[in-house]
């Protein structure tokens, strides 16, 4: 009886060894799990066991060779390729993140959490920034000798950047503080009337939020005058960030539709009453931690 069940059960191996191969043998007519197979130098006897997880692989991988942001990748894990490991005569596989998956990874990990920011801002890279657009030249110049110029000196003048609606703005400071981060700055994108929203809730992330607003590398405040001017907001919050960052010298970025006379000008007026002298400090704090540029462009959000 021994003997019947061990000729039954070699006839069982013999029929899934030659169905596993029949299904490796029709894979290897897709030219790219072929090209796969052989450039991950796996052996025949071993790869045949894997068939569906290597098309698999080599459908992600296809995904990646065409993927150009984490936005549009197809991959079943947004970031990952399902990648084997050979381990002897087995495979294991596992998911790998892609180099779009690893620079957003380094950027969160210098990134404060406080703060929700639009998909476009958060891939932001100073690499895909339009370059046709011959309004935005000094801009961008001015951005790649900061990143340069920031590898060797820490406590630099950061930019008071104003200009049309939708002219990129945002963008352009946004892929600087992304690839500052990359190199380890701890950064902050914050939108400014945001900001000002969620330190009004006075609840237990109010000193969380001030601290990493004034002691972070790299600050952006984005959309300084959209808000509502009140006593509160322009003296103690803001004024005590900009003071503190004046202080010690840490690098600080603006973007605004208002140009400076203007921002004082929206300042000075509250529902209390207009007090240009205020106004005028923090100014100067602005002035005293900013360059300051004009960007006029169309407007890209239409």
């Amino acid at each position: 009886m021994k003997k019947v069940d061990e000729v039954k059960n070699t006839l069982t191996r013999k029929d899934l060894d030659h169905a596993l191969l029949k299904e490796y043998v029709n894979a290897l007519k897709n030219e790219e799990f072929k090209a796969t197979v052989a450039k991950l130098g796996i052996k025949e006897k071993v790869a045949m066991k894997y068939t569906s997880k290597l098309e698999r692989t080599t459908k992600e991988l296809g995904h990646c060779a065409k993927c150009k942001s984490l936005h549009e990748c197809k991959n079943t894990i947004n970031g990952c390729v399902y990648f084997p490991h050979q381990e002897q005569e087995r495979l294991r596989f596992d998911y790998v993140v892609c180099k779009y998956k690893k620079e957003q990874m380094e950027i969160e990990k210098n990134r404060s959490t406080c703060f929700d920011v639009p998909l476009a801002i958060e891939e932001a890279k100073m690499g895909s920034i339009d370059l046709t657009d011959k309004k935005r030249v000094e801009v961008i110049k001015w951005a790649k000798k900061f990143y340069k110029d920031y590898q060797n000196d820490k406590h630099l003048k950061g930019l008071y950047l104003h200009g049309s609606f939708g002219s990129g703005k945002s963008y352009i400071l946004a892929a600087l503080l992304n690839e500052l981060a990359k190199c380890g700055a701890k950064t902050v994108i914050a939108y400014y009337p945001e900001v000002l929203r969620k330190l009004k809730e006075f609840n237990d992330d109010y000193i969380v939020i001030m601290e990493q607003l004034k002691k972070c590398d790299c600050l952006l405040l984005d959309d300084m005058g959209a808000e509502s001017v009140t006593n509160w907001n322009r003296d103690e919050i803001l004024g005590t960030i900009l003071q503190y960052r004046m202080d010690a010298k840490l690098p600080t970025f603006i973007t605004s539709n208002l140009n400076i006379e203007q921002l004082e000008a929206h300042l000075s007026n509250t529902k209390s009453g207009t007090d240009v002298v205020k106004a005028k400090r923090i100014i100067e704090r602005i002035k005293q931690l900013t360059e300051d540029l004009e960007l006029i462009s169309e407007n890209r959000r239409r």
